[in-house]
């Protein structure tokens, strides 16, 4: 299971590269986004692995169960993903501003809007 999430990490950070040096504003949207997916995989595989466990409990002593999952990595792939939302939000607000100014999505169309 490691070995096939390796892969998909693998294949999501290379296209999120491949997408980033287009030179579509499109483009480098989607492949911004590909990008957060990946690292949110890659931060659920650094944790204990993939396994299955208890859901992260506490007993009445204060301990969690043995076996169970890791609550941080839960909550470090949760902030990245409101992160990634909130930033993917951002960018497309300035591609569309962008796109209003200039009327092209292509990257080398926005070096004339200095003179704006």
């Amino acid at each position: 299971m490691i070995i096939l999430l390796a892969i998909a990490i693998g294949s999501l950070f290379a296209g999120a590269t491949y997408l980033m040096l287009r030179r579509s504003v499109v483009k480098l949207i989607l492949g911004l986004i590909l990008l957060s997916h990946g690292v949110n995989l890659l931060i659920f595989t650094m944790g204990d692995g993939v396994r299955r466990g208890a859901s992260p409990l506490v007993d009445a002593a204060g301990q969690p169960p043995p076996g169970s999952a890791d609550p941080l990595v839960q909550a470090l792939i949760l902030t990245a993903i409101v992160i990634s939302f909130g930033f993917t939000a951002f960018v497309m607000a300035l591609a569309y501003r962008s796109n209003q100014a200039v009327g092209s999505d292509d990257l080398d169309d926005l070096s004339t809007t200095d003179r704006l």
